[in-house]
């Protein structure tokens, strides 16, 4: 592994924090303290994405020739640390730029990259992502979601759930069976749809937070044309492993910061309440700081092998596995330091309300981006070789 920093990327950390500290103020600072993202804040998000688009710090790491900078591994990942240490807000084009925007590079026709590219990187069209069904979740391959062509025209019809930022986007890219008469992979393809149509309808769900962080998606006769279709007709799986392949990156370098960030908060909370020398907080306390720097060494590990050429494989799923247990754990822990205190909602803004949000949300974290039982199924097949279940 290696950790020294390079004179440029020393230099590109300092251009990045000198841009933080001089844009990311007022409404936009505020942002970044809120654990939730909903219609109330929706479009100072969309402004601050194009703060960033206008800045070219959006398709950090894509090629020149499709409009990026062309960054290197390094400085994403110092990108990456500056941004999650100054609070920069979740980012309202997440699936645009970090999920579509690779997989159009990598798959996509050239009429579609000069398309869909460009609006990306401004921050001006938003996207969200049509994978899973209430049959087919963790198991991809089993989603019923039908298109069929008619003349130059896909009808798709269908359900998806759990569609992250659906009532904000204006497309959502979909895996759906167009091959009918072909079973499992080989029937699906990855489509290209517009959200604003009589045929879709999006219907917020809301969580144990009481947020509407998810929706529902419902396509009746929906249309979209035929040449919507990304990596071509009966190829939709190999797409869709693109796309999901594309999340791993270097984003588990800033999440990780932003773990180290949140169990500094719960060791002062310890303090606070009076209970840092109790015998079992502070054993809950060393096994989350322990975990926590198995984590960062793994993130670092990772870099070195993307700096070198090396691609995300399948013990990305051993960090999923790892990370989504130790996030809940630490959510019960900062419940049970609050005490009766925990009961009561907070407002949000407020550490006490950040902390409940943590407990409540993580409940997701071992289903959502696949769930345990199918991560375990990928590092005991892929990772060490067992029989496949």
């Amino acid at each position: 592994m290696e950790f020294s920093e390079s004179a440029e990327a020393s230099q590109f950390r300092h251009e990045v924090r000198e841009w933080l500290n001089r844009t990311l103020v007022g409404d936009y600072r505020r942002l970044g303290t809120s654990a939730e993202m909903g219609a109330h804040d929706w479009h100072v998000r969309v402004a601050w994405e194009q703060e960033l688009g206008r800045a070219g710090w959006l398709g950090l790491t894509w090629p020149k020739a499709f409009g990026g900078r062309e960054a290197s591994v390094a400085e994403e990942l110092v990108f990456a640390q500056e941004y999650t240490l100054a609070n920069g807000p979740q980012r309202a084009g997440f699936f645009g730029e970090g999920l579509l925007g690779p997989t159009l590079i990598t798959f996509g026709s050239p009429e579609q990259q000069a398309r869909f590219l460009p609006p990306i990187l401004r921050g001006d069209e938003y996207w969200c992502q049509g994978f899973s069904e209430p049959g087919a979740g963790s198991d991809l391959a089993g989603v019923r979601t039908t298109a069929v062509l008619d003349g130059d025209t896909w009808r798709i019809d269908g359900q998806k759930v759990w569609t992250s930022q659906a009532q904000f986007a204006q497309w959502i890219f979909v895996l759906c069976r167009t091959e009918l008469e072909e079973k499992a992979h080989k029937a699906l393809s990855y489509l290209l749809v517009p959200i604003d149509q009589p045929g879709v309808e999006v219907r917020p769900l809301k969580d144990l937070s009481g947020n509407d962080h998810f929706c529902e998606v419902f396509f009746t006769g929906a249309t979209t044309t035929a040449d919507m279709v990304v990596g071509g007709r009966g190829n939709g799986w190999k797409t869709a492993m693109g796309t999901l392949g594309f999340e791993r990156g270097t984003a588990f370098m800033a999440q990780q910061l932003r773990f180290a960030k949140e169990f500094e908060n719960v060791r002062a909370l310890a303090v606070q309440q009076g209970l840092a020398d109790d015998l079992e907080v502070r054993q809950r306390l060393a096994r989350a700081y322990g975990e926590l720097e198995i984590m960062r060494w793994s993130g670092l590990r990772n870099v070195t092998r993307f700096m070198h050429g090396g691609q995300p494989g399948p013990e990305g799923s051993i960090g999923k596995l790892f990370w989504s247990k130790w996030h809940q754990r630490l959510g019960e822990l900062e419940v049970d330091l609050l005490g009766a205190n925990a009961l009561i909602m907070h407002d949000e803004g407020s550490i006490v309300h950040d902390f409940q949000h943590t407990f409540l949300f993580s409940r997701a974290h071992t289903i959502y981006a696949g769930s345990t039982e199918i991560q375990r199924n990928i590092v005991g097949e892929r990772v060490l070789g067992l029989p496949r279940e």
